[in-house]
C-alpha cells in the first residue's frame, strides 16, 4: 500500500505538494470514490485510481530503453550540455531517473535509465560481469594478434581487462562484434588503440541477455517489460 499523493507523485512527475493540492481539490478518485485526504494509501496494482478522470499507470520504478544518440551525455545533469535525461519525453520523466552505466558522448544505442537504484547496482557491479556487446568500427582491419589479445585479457596500463569477445561483422574484418563483461573508462577504444588501432564508431546493441530494439530512432525510447529486465539481469 502506498500514499496517494505519493503514488501521484511518481505517476504524473510532480512534487509530493503539487500532488496533495489535487488531492485537496477532489481531483483524485479510487476505485471510483473522490479521495479527501493525501494521507489515505491505495494498492496500485488493485485499485482503480483516477487523476483528473484519467487513468493512473503506476509503477514504483521505471526501466527505459534508450537508442542513444550522439552528442548527448550519459548523466542526469549535464550543467550546459544535453544529457540523456533532457531527451526523454515527458511523459516518461520522472525525479531520479539517471543511465545506468555510461556511454561516451560519441557513442550511440543501448541506454538503460531507470530510478531503480538497487537494480543499477546489481547490473553495474563488477562481481556480477554481465556482459555488454558492442559494433565497433575500426581504421584497421582486426588481426588474429588483437583477437587472441582480447579472449586472454587486454593490458591496460597497470590494469589487465577481462577476456572479450571479437567476431568479425564484415569482409575486411574493419567493423567488429565486442562483447566485454566489465565497464572501465573508454575501455573499447583503449583496447584497439594498444594495438594501433583506432575506433571510429560504436554502437552498444545488447545489455546482458537483452539486444537493442531497432525500431528506435536514434533519440527514441520505450519502457521495458519485466521479462525484458530479467533478461538484462539473468541472460546471456
Amino acid at each position: 500500500m502506498e500514499r496517494i499523493d505519493k503514488i501521484i507523485s511518481k505517476a504524473k512527475n510532480i512534487s509530493r505538494s503539487e500532488a496533495s493540492s489535487f488531492v485537496k481539490k477532489g481531483l483524485v478518485a479510487v476505485d471510483g470514490k473522490t479521495v479527501k485526504s493525501p494521507a489515505q494509501k491505495a494498492e496500485p496494482s488493485q485499485s482503480e485510481i483516477l487523476f483528473c478522470g484519467e487513468r493512473v499507470i503506476y509503477s514504483e520504478f521505471i526501466y527505459i530503453m534508450m537508442n542513444k544518440p550522439k552528442g548527448v551525455i550519459s548523466a542526469s545533469e549535464g550543467k550546459n550540455e544535453k544529457t540523456v535525461i533532457d531527451i526523454l519525453p515527458p511523459e516518461l520523466r520522472r525525479r531520479k531517473l539517471f543511465p545506468a552505466g555510461r556511454l561516451d558522448k560519441d557513442t550511440t544505442g543501448f541506454m538503460l535509465i531507470t530510478d531503480d537504484g538497487a537494480f543499477a547496482h546489481r547490473i553495474l557491479s563488477p562481481k556480477n560481469h554481465i556482459p555488454k556487446t558492442y559494433i565497433a568500427t575500426v581504421d584497421k582491419p582486426v588481426t588474429e594478434q588483437v583477437i587472441r589479445a582480447f579472449e586472454q585479457g587486454v593490458l591496460l596500463k597497470d590494469e589487465k581487462c577481462l577476456p572479450a569477445k571479437i567476431q568479425k561483422e564484415n569482409s575486411d574484418f574493419t567493423v567488429a562484434r565486442v562483447t566485454i563483461h566489465q565497464g572501465m573508462y573508454h575501455q573499447i577504444k583503449r583496447m584497439f588503440a594498444a594495438f594501433g588501432i583506432t575506433v571510429t564508431e560504436l554502437e552498444r546493441i545488447k545489455m546482458g541477455g537483452l539486444e537493442l530494439d531497432y525500431s528506435l530512432e536514434k533519440g527514441q525510447c520505450r519502457l521495458l517489460s519485466s521479462k525484458e529486465i530479467e533478461l538484462i539481469e539473468n541472460g546471456k
